[in-house]
C-alpha cells in the first residue's frame, strides 16, 4: 500500500473509534439517568453497575454499527474534501476508484471484527445483560414464566400455564397430538417436574385421553416418568434468547427447532442471517458515505455530515422493518434481511455514477 493508503486507512479507523466512543458515551449517560432509580432501589453497588454496563456497551455498539461506520466515513471524507486533500489526491494521478481502496480495507477490518464480536463475544455479554435486566429492571425476580406454547414435533404441541425456572417445575401441563384438524391424543398433568438424574420429566396427577374416531379412552395415574422433546431451558424466558447464542449454539438450536418442526424458527434463522449480512453492510455504508461526502461544498462539512446522519438513520429504520418482516416469516428471512443492503447498494452505485466529484 502507498503512503496515501495508510494515511486514509489510519484516519478512517481512528475516526471510527472516536465516533464509537462519543456515541457510546452519550447512550450510556442517558441509560444511567433512566436506570438510576432502579440502581438505588436494588442497592446495586459500583461492581454490579459496572458488570451491567460492560455487557451493555458491546450490545449498543453492535446495534448502532451501521450508523457509526457511515458517520465515520462521511466525517473523514468531508473533512478531507473541505481541506482540498481529495483534489490534491486526484490531481496527483490517483483515480477516485483507486482512492476507495483504503476505505474498502478499513470496512473489511471493521466488518470482520464485528462478525467475530457478534458471533462469539457479544452473545456471552448479552447473557449477562438480559439476565440483569430480567432480574432488576423487569420486576421478574421469581422467574416464573406463564402461558408458554411449544411445537415439540410435527404433530405435537405442548402448553404449560406456569413454569418456575429455579425449581424446574411447572403447573397445568398439556401435550396434544393433532393430525390434520383432528385431536388424536391429549396428555395433561396437574404438575410437571424435571428429573436431573435421568434427564426426563415426571408428570404428577396425569391424565391421557386417546381418541379414535368416536371412541375415546381415558387413562389416569398419580405419577409417570416420560421423555419429551423439551428441556427446562426451553421453558425459560424466550425474550432475546437468540441474541445470547453464539454462532455454534445458534446453529445447534436451529437444528433442534427443525427437528421439532417449530413454527418460531424464523426468529433464529433471521438472527443467523443478520450476523452474516453485517460485514457486507459495513462495506456498502462505507462507500455510500464516501460518495455522498467526496465533493467540497461551501460552508464546510456540516451539510454533508447532516446528510450522513439522515441516511444512516434511514438505513437503521429500513433494517428494523426488514428484520420484523423476516421474524414474522412474511417473506423468506434471507431475502428480507438482504433488502436494505440491496437497496442501499443500488443507491451507492447510482450515486457513484451520477454525482460529480
Amino acid at each position: 500500500m502507498r503512503i496515501i493508503d495508510w494515511y486514509i486507512l489510519k484516519k478512517f479507523l481512528s475516526t471510527f473509534v472516536f465516533v464509537v466512543l462519543i456515541v457510546t458515551s452519550v447512550v450510556v449517560t442517558i441509560d444511567v439517568t433512566e436506570r438510576n432509580d432502579k440502581f438505588i432501589e436494588h442497592a446495586l453497588g459500583l461492581e454490579g453497575i459496572l458488570t451491567y454496563y460492560l455487557a451493555y456497551i458491546p450490545y449498543i455498539v453492535n446495534l448502532t454499527m451501521p450508523i457509526l461506520i457511515f458517520i465515520a466515513s462521511v466525517f473523514i471524507t468531508a473533512r478531507m474534501a473541505g481541506h482540498t486533500e481529495i483534489i490534491a489526491i486526484l490531481a496527483s494521478g490517483i483515480s477516485f476508484r483507486r482512492m476507495m481502496r483504503p476505505y474498502f480495507v478499513g470496512a473489511i477490518i471493521i466488518g470482520l471484527g464485528s462478525f467475530y464480536l457478534n458471533g462469539w463475544v457479544i452473545p456471552d455479554a448479552n447473557k449477562v445483560r438480559i439476565d440483569f435486566q430480567y432480574k432488576y429492571f423487569d420486576n421478574s425476580n421469581n422467574k416464573v414464566e406463564r402461558n408458554l406454547h411449544f411445537k415439540v414435533a410435527p404433530n405435537s404441541y405442548a402448553f404449560i400455564e406456569t413454569f418456575n425456572a429455579p425449581s424446574q417445575s411447572g403447573t397445568r401441563f398439556t401435550l396434544e397430538t393433532i393430525e390434520g384438524t383432528q385431536l388424536k391424543e391429549k396428555l395433561s398433568a396437574r404438575r410437571i417436574e424435571w428429573d436431573t438424574t435421568d434427564n426426563s420429566w415426571r408428570l404428577i396427577g396425569w391424565q391421557l385421553r386417546t381418541i379414535d374416531g368416536m371412541l375415546e379412552t381415558v387413562t389416569e395415574g398419580r405419577e409417570m416418568d416420560t421423555t419429551i422433546n423439551l428441556s427446562p431451558d426451553d421453558f425459560s424466558s424466550l425474550y432475546g434468547v437468540q441474541e445470547t447464542l453464539t454462532n455454534p449454539e445458534l446453529n445447534k438450536y436451529i437444528e433442534v427447532l427443525q427437528e421439532r418442526g417449530d413454527d418460531g424458527i424464523s426468529i433464529y434463522t433471521t438472527e443467523k442471517y443478520v450476523r452474516f449480512m453485517s460485514p457486507f453492510a459495513s462495506i456498502i455504508l462505507t462507500f455510500l458515505g464516501l460518495v455522498v461526502s467526496a465533493k467540497k461544498r461551501r460552508g464546510g462539512a456540516g451539510l454533508q455530515i447532516a446528510i450522513g446522519f439522515a441516511l444512516a438513520f434511514l438505513y437503521v429504520i429500513f433494517f428494523m422493518f426488514a428484520k420484523a418482516i423476516a421474524e414474522a416469516n412474511s417473506m423468506p428471512p434471507l431475502l428480507a434481511i438482504w433488502i436494505p443492503n440491496i437497496f442501499f447498494g443500488g443507491v451507492t452505485v447510482f450515486m457513484y455514477f451520477t454525482l460529480p466529484r
